[in-house]
């Protein structure tokens, strides 16, 4: 029997039971909601598949929701407050691209994916509305 030191074993964090790849395709900006909802509809996946699923769609649905009164506040009113209106929602756009591609590095090196907040929001409101 080998004596294998602790530093020549991998860490319980890089061996994922879902292939990292399923959980990027789920963080992909806008085309991730999908495959997201899906996943969520059929009760299908573990739990790493579903915790994905249920960020991803409460991360998209949120960015659409402020999308659209961002931008509908800013045709609502005059030149200059839209104009900075529409600067915030480039701002949040950017921000939620960011957001995912940082989530999605995060799974490449094998680490937890959870962002504060919107991660305990997620699993909150799935599981008190839709379960």
């Amino acid at each position: 029997m080998k004596n294998l030191h602790p530093m020549h074993q991998p860490p319980i964090s890089s061996q994922p039971t879902t292939p990292p790849i399923q959980l990027i395709i789920y963080l992909i900006p806008v085309i991730g909601f999908f495959p997201s909802l899906w996943t969520i509809y059929h009760h299908q996946g573990n739990r790493e598949q579903l915790a994905a699923s249920r960020l991803s769609i409460t991360l998209a649905l949120s960015w659409l929701f402020s999308n659209i009164l961002l931008s509908t506040g800013a045709t609502a009113t005059s030149e200059l407050f839209g104009l900075r209106l529409l600067i915030l929602n480039s701002f949040l756009t950017s921000g939620y691209f960011l957001v995912n591609i940082w989530l999605m590095t995060r799974i490449i090196k094998g680490k937890r994916l959870s962002l504060p907040g919107f991660s305990n929001l997620a699993a909150e409101l799935w599981d008190k509305y839709l379960s």
